[in-house]
């Protein structure tokens, strides 16, 4: 164990080895992160059409989501290994671990929301379906955003010190996928209201966004560089031209809609990858965990000290 040192302006630790771990995540992670905020906007979505009688969004909305809670636990079962991993999580209720909770969550959403989606097919059991339903909705924010909750409960300094943003980034991000992904198998007259949540969920993504990276400062650095830089870099321009593809054309033009809607959910995918990237990069550099352990020291007036490895 060493003090923190300082040379000139760099913050150096032990024999300069990284402070921490390296997440060792592989792509299957933000996919599901993609796919788990598809999910879960998609089951608001639904129910908030049903709700103002557009049985039409309503039902594309159930089905999108449906497709994305049945690939959310394949990629998280690949990503443990052993499928019997992902079992044993479930074999308790751990309310100050985010990981067990969220596998919950997915439980319950996933069920709610292919038991609605197989009833909607077979035109069958309508008040078992309408229950089935309002559990997604219900569990639809938190399967949306329990992830951003997950990264910044760890110590990735990234991750980290975006607590207040990553969860209202994840849920915003969520929000504009279930719309844009509506948007790309509706008629424009029936997707009027996804369009909206899209292109004001994207709007609202951008602000957060800027509002995280400014906040972090010099942390927030590794958005622009590297991997996390580029696949940033693409989030904002592919969500940003997608939004207004389907604001300013969407309305009008069914091709134009579907096209925007895919722009914003690539654009969706980017984001997943780019916070992963991120939170590698900064784990990697041990500045970005001595610097601000040392400024909390120098607030508190405590001696800072970190341990290799």
């Amino acid at each position: 164990m060493s003090s923190v040192t300082k040379r000139g302006t760099e913050m150096r630790s032990y024999y300069d080895h990284p402070v921490i771990k390296e997440p060792t995540w592989t792509w299957e992670i933000p996919a599901y992160f993609f796919t788990g905020g598809l999910s879960g906007g998609s089951s608001v979505l639904s129910l908030s059409a049903k709700l103002f009688g557009n049985e039409k969004l309503s039902r594309t909305a159930l089905y999108i989501g449906a497709v994305g809670d049945m690939l959310s636990p394949p990629l998280l079962i690949s990503d443990l290994g052993r499928p019997e991993r992902f079992h044993h999580m479930l074999r308790v209720f751990k309310p100050t671990s985010p990981m067990n909770v969220g596998a919950w969550i997915l439980l319950v959403n996933g069920g709610a929301s292919n038991t609605a989606a197989v009833l909607e097919l077979l035109g069958r059991w309508k008040p078992v379906k309408l229950m089935a339903e309002v559990v997604a909705a219900m569990f639809g924010p938190p399967l949306a955003t329990y992830t951003g909750v997950l990264l910044a409960d760890t110590a990735v300094p990234v991750w980290h010190e975006a607590r207040q943003e990553l969860p209202w980034l994840f849920g915003s991000s969520a929000a504009a996928s279930a719309g844009a992904a509506a948007c790309m198998f509706l008629d424009p007259d029936d997707a009027g209201p996804a369009r909206r949540l899209a292109v004001g969920a994207v709007a609202l993504e951008l602000a957060l966004d800027q509002a995280m990276e400014l906040r972090l400062g010099e942390t927030g650095e590794v958005y622009h560089h590297g991997t996390a830089g580029r696949l940033s870099l693409a989030a904002k321009g592919l969500a940003g031209a997608g939004a207004a593809l389907l604001a300013k054309r969407g309305r009008r033009s069914r091709g134009a809609a579907a096209l925007g809607g895919a722009l914003v959910c690539a654009g969706e995918i980017c984001l997943r990858y780019a916070v992963m990237h991120a939170g590698m990069q900064s784990a990697r550099d041990p500045k970005y965990t001595v610097k601000p352990q040392r400024e909390r020291a120098e607030r508190t007036g405590t001696k800072a000290t970190v341990k290799p490895g």
